[in-house]
C-alpha cells in the first residue's frame, strides 16, 4: 500500500486496554458476519471481549489502530504464546489480524504488523505463525507481504454445518 494511503488515515497504533472492547467487537463482528474471513462463527459480546483484554497473556501483544482524523478504531491485532504447557515452545507465537471492512487495503494490516512483531522481538519471540482460511485470499496475500511463507494446509480443518474449509498455516521467522 502506499505511504499516501497510510498518511491519509493518520493511524496511530497503541496497546489495548480496557475499555476498548466495543471499538474491537464493532471491528469483529462484522467480520464474522460475513461467514468469509474468519473461523469465528458467532458475534462476540463486549463482555467476553472485555475478560479476554483482562485475561490477555502478559507476554502477548494486543494492539489496536486507530484513525486519528475520525477517531475511529479500525483494525487490531493480537499476538500470543503459541503454548505454555512447555518451553519448548517460548520463541512461538501465533498472530491474529483483524481490520474493519472499511478500512482494507489502507495499510491498517501492514502498520499494525510493523509494530507488533517489533513488539514480538522484544518480547524474545522467534518465529510468529497464523492459520488463514484457504478461501481467504486476501489474507493469505497480506500474510506473505509481511514475510511470511507458506508452510502447509490443514485439510477440512475448519467445519461449518456440512461444509468444511481448510486452513493454509503460514509462517515467519524474526
Amino acid at each position: 500500500m502506499s505511504e499516501k494511503r497510510v498518511r491519509e488515515m493518520e493511524l496511530l497504533v497503541r496497546e489495548v486496554q480496557p475499555g476498548d472492547e466495543e471499538a474491537i467487537v464493532a471491528i469483529l463482528n462484522p467480520i464474522i458476519e460475513t461467514g468469509r474471513y474468519s473461523v469465528l462463527d458467532a458475534p462476540v459480546t463486549v463482555e467476553a471481549e472485555g475478560e479476554f483484554i483482562v485475561g490477555f497473556p502478559a507476554r502477548g501483544v494486543f494492539h489496536i489502530a486507530e484513525d486519528c482524523r475520525r477517531n475511529k478504531a479500525v483494525g487490531f491485532q493480537t499476538l500470543e504464546p503459541f503454548a505454555t504447557y512447555t518451553h519448548a515452545f517460548d520463541h512461538v507465537a501465533i498472530i491474529s489480524t483483524a481490520v474493519d471492512l472499511s478500512s482494507r487495503r489502507h495499510g491498517v494490516g501492514t502498520r499494525l504488523a510493523e509494530v507488533t512483531l517489533d513488539k514480538a522481538k522484544q518480547k524474545g519471540y522467534e518465529k510468529v505463525f497464523t492459520y488463514v482460511r484457504a478461501d481467504n485470499d486476501s489474507a493469505l496475500k497480506f500474510y506473505r507481504s509481511l514475510g511470511f511463507r507458506v508452510v502447509g494446509t490443514a485439510e477440512r480443518h475448519a467445519k461449518f454445518g456440512r461444509s468444511y474449509v481448510d486452513e493454509i498455516i503460514v509462517e515467519k521467522f524474526l
